[in-house]
């Protein structure tokens, strides 16, 4: 830098007004840059002027002189301010430094957004690839965007698509993500679950390969389940949406059924999405098609259903694709096995580990045995836990029926009012039998139209039989490899699929449903799958650890783990913010390194302006 002299002349007067220029290298060559005007500088002498102007230049880039004066000079000082004030310092100028001087009273931070829950939600969208299996399915990049943070949504705190915005703004997604959601609304969700529906099948197919490889799982048993969700509405635009049984206790709603497909780790391989008012039985031949696209089928493997599932015809479709089955038995055929129950030779106990999370859980007992009847394998099981369930609710049923009986009873003996005519007594009876069909069967239950007398009476043998059964269970396979005991343990791991179903209900949000339309419906219900595959595959990876704790401790553990703003005041007039992660806690630290991710979520940003522009 150095002072050039100028002079005007008005009126005769001549002024004169020195100007700081700084000398500045452009394509076209050298150019002086006027960086403020100083006045004018007289009486100092002409030949101070090259000392002044390199005092300002040290002054301003913040240099102390090697042999400093014992006073400071006070006309050195006002020029300094004045330059300052006309030409604040560029963010390129200061920002290569890493020394500031700030005004510690007023620092601050701003823009504080959880952090934790979404990096790692983040780093296993990453992990599994869904970025590429989405591109890969012919989906732009603000679609796989939104996809993301809806996905991340269920995951970590479910919301309507009118409420998804405003949650995605209030975590740290656009600092990962390196998106503004500023402006995002609830139409654009609704527009990208209409184009995530086309490609679920290709997408789900993909995930599927990608975590076998993954995770090396295994694909040699598969555990299919049913289960329903109810609608928030009358779902006039949703032909699948019908009264059904409903798993949810809401029968006053329409509902559709999900059918799961799981493997042997609990890993989702194939969804369907199947009209609210269809038997479970009638729902396997498509889901065995849909794993068949998915995965492959291929002879050997095992499917795994339960008791609804398990008639001969169903059967029949699993040995014509040539699969094995495993199945459970209906309960009332129990009653041709009821000496070998009885019978204690040949049962053996299962030996079960005591639970990871909890060593010192009571247990039941389980006893097993074998018998092989006609090219099938018959498991028969004693539950020690489900001996005394089984007896609660028979007592419970029983008891109930008893006092709808002598409501009846008494009502027929009164002989007047309403269900009294013969017709309706009888409809009566039937309705009492279908509700409690589990301890109906050892009453006799009489009427004579003639006489109009209704009898009941308790059959103790039969009762007495179904004592004996308490507790007791039938599995069937056409599998002669597996001992007893093995058996029972891939029986067991349908439990995995229940499981599943109970995550994607109540943590990811799947119920109740409140689109409408029959895309959107499956969509949605997908995007719940979707968080299903990152738990799983959160919670697996910390099993492999030996780290036995759920995906839902994991995500209130690192709710404090934020990204936030820090505003430094500087003492040149310019504010100075770091964008950055705070520094993990020691809690923080080891569940990064136990999922196999950085603990650094973003790289810090720092950014310049002026005190008027930050306060705007």
């Amino acid at each position: 830098m150095y002072i050039r002299k100028s002079s005007r002349t008005t009126k005769g007067k001549t002024y004169f007004n020195y100007v700081l220029v700084e000398s500045v290298l452009t394509p076209k060559g050298p150019r002086q840059k006027v960086i403020c005007s100083l006045g004018d500088l007289r009486p100092r002498p002409q030949a101070d002027w090259l000392a002044l102007a390199h005092k300002l230049t040290s002054a301003l880039s913040g240099q102390a002189d090697l042999l400093p004066a014992q006073t400071p000079d006070p006309e050195l000082q006002q020029l300094v301010a004045k330059v300052q004030a006309a030409h604040p310092p560029s963010p390129a100028s200061i920002s290569h430094s890493d020394l500031l001087s700030v005004h510690v009273d007023q620092v601050r931070t701003e823009e504080s957004r959880e952090a934790g829950p979404v990096h790692v939600g983040y780093q296993f969208w990453l992990r599994l690839g869904l970025d590429g299996i989405l591109a890969q399915a012919g989906l732009n990049e603000r679609t796989r965007q939104l996809t993301c943070v809806m996905t991340l949504n269920r995951l970590i705190h479910p919301a309507s698509e009118l409420a998804m915005p405003d949650w995605i703004r209030s975590t740290a997604l656009a600092d990962i993500l390196q998106v503004d959601f500023q402006a995002l609304a609830e139409d654009a969700l609704y527009r990208n679950l209409d184009k995530l529906h086309k490609q679920r099948v290709a997408i789900e197919a993909a995930l599927a390969e990608r975590e076998k490889t993954l995770f090396s799982l295994d694909q040699t048993v598969f555990l299919y389940d049913v289960t329903s969700t109810f609608f928030e509405g009358r779902a006039l635009a949703n032909p699948k949406a019908k009264r059904g049984y409903s798993r949810d206790h809401r029968s006053d709603c329409k509902q559709v059924l999900i059918g799961l497909a799981v493997n042997r780790d609990g890993f989702p391989l194939a969804h369907e999405v199947f009209a609210g008012n269809r038997h479970d039985s009638t729902t396997l031949e498509e889901m065995l098609s849909a794993l068949d696209k998915r995965v492959g089928l291929h002879p050997g493997q095992t499917v795994v259903v339960d008791r609804g599932m398990s008639g001969e015809e169903n059967l029949t479709k699993i040995v014509a694709k040539k699969l094995h089955y495993l199945v459970a038995e209906p309960y009332g055929a129990r009653g041709d096995w009821v000496e070998e129950f009885e019978n204690d030779e040949d049962f053996g106990e299962v030996k079960r580990e005591p639970s990871p999370t909890n060593p010192f859980q009571r247990k039941s007992t389980i006893r097993v045995k074998m018998r092989r009847v006609d090219g099938e394998t018959h498991v028969l099981c004693l539950s020690s836990e489900r001996r005394e369930k089984d007896r609660a609710i028979r007592e419970a049923h029983e008891k109930r029926l008893l006092v709808d009986l002598e409501k009846l009873a008494k009502r027929v003996k009164k002989g007047k009012g309403r269900g009294t005519k013969p017709a309706e007594v009888l409809e009566s009876i039937g309705r009492l039998k279908e509700r409690y069909s589990r301890v109906a069967r050892y009453y006799r239950m009489e009427y004579d139209s003639q006489t109009k007398m209704f009898q009941y009476s308790l059959d103790e043998a039969k009762r007495a039989r179904a004592e004996k059964l308490d507790g007791s269970y039938l599995l069937k396979t056409d599998r002669e490899d597996l001992s007893a005991d093995e058996a029972w343990r891939i029986y067991t791991l349908l439990t995995r699929a229940e499981a599943a179903f109970r995550t994607l209900k109540s943590p990811l949000g799947e119920r109740p449903i409140f689109h409408h339309k029959e895309g959107r419906v499956e969509a949605h219900i997908f995007l719940c799958v979707l968080a299903y595959h990152l738990l799983m595959s959160i919670e697996k990876t910390l099993l492999d650890a030996d780290v036995h704790t759920s995906w839902a401790t994991v995500r209130e553990t690192l709710k404090t783990h934020q990204i936030n703003t820090i505003v430094l005041p500087s003492d040149g007039g310019m504010v100075l913010r770091i964008r950055q992660g705070t520094t993990p806690e020691a809690v923080h630290r080891e569940l990064y390194q136990k999922l196999r991710i950085g603990s650094e979520i973003v790289n810090p940003r720092k950014t310049w302006s002026t005190a008027e522009e930050g306060s705007k």
